[in-house]
């Protein structure tokens, strides 16, 4: 699609979004006609209109694996824009995904809270997520009210889907994956870990899915 070809489809649909688009057909690649719980953010609240939510919503899918596969709509750019046409990274360049081993999208809505906060963070503070880089926490439970050994979190490629190039550009998609304080320990001390740490963890877990039940380090 060219730049003419791009103005007529914004004069023919208004409400054209063709970068959330472009997240749907992602995951659609991967879970086919699923239509998943989708959960959007307050109007109101969002940064445009000048409250504190930097996402436009979430949707959840059910992995025939056995966990929730959450994905974010906002850190690129979503809704028809002649200005964001052909550039090359859109927007920030990447889409959050987090795989919970929960039961019911509804009991995923603590992860929602997490990637909530890390968009707000990148968004206020101007710094993005990169594949092996570690986020760490207070200490505690990502999930607060819970005891867990999971308290921080290492950014990684999707395991399942890939990249897209876009008509804003392109974006990738950057899975967080809850890992524990011993861990974090060592990648504080060692950020070449980080790759041993993959590996070792997916030859348990090939998905890295994020299990508050997880007791076990494998650094």
């Amino acid at each position: 699609m060219n730049l003419e070809e791009y103005q007529n489809q914004v004069d023919l649909q208004e409400d054209w979004a063709p970068g959330w688009d472009a997240i749907d057909q992602a995951f659609a690649r991967r879970y086919g006609d699923q239509e998943p719980a989708h959960f959007a953010t307050d109007l109101h609240a969002r940064a445009l209109f000048g409250g504190d939510a930097f996402l436009d919503g979430y949707s959840i899918y059910d992995s025939p694996s056995g966990y929730k596969h959450i994905v974010t709509y906002g850190m690129t750019e979503l809704y028809a824009n002649e200005q964001a046409f052909g550039g090359e990274w859109s927007k920030w360049g990447y889409e959050m995904t987090l795989k919970l081993k929960e039961n019911a999208a509804e009991d995923c809505f603590w992860g929602i809270d997490m990637l909530s906060n890390l968009a707000r963070y990148t968004y206020t503070q101007e710094r993005f997520f990169e594949p092996l880089q570690f986020i760490g926490g207070s200490g505690e439970s990502l999930h607060i009210g819970t005891v867990s050994a999971i308290t921080a979190l290492l950014v990684v490629n999707d395991t399942e889907i890939d990249g897209v190039d876009t008509l804003h550009g392109r974006v990738d998609f950057l899975q967080l994956v809850g890992i524990t304080e011993r861990e974090l320990t060592v990648l504080k001390e060692d950020r070449q870990q980080a790759s041993t740490l993959v590996e070792r963890m997916k030859k348990d877990n090939p998905y890295l899915i994020t299990d508050m039940g997880r007791t076990t380090s494998y650094l």
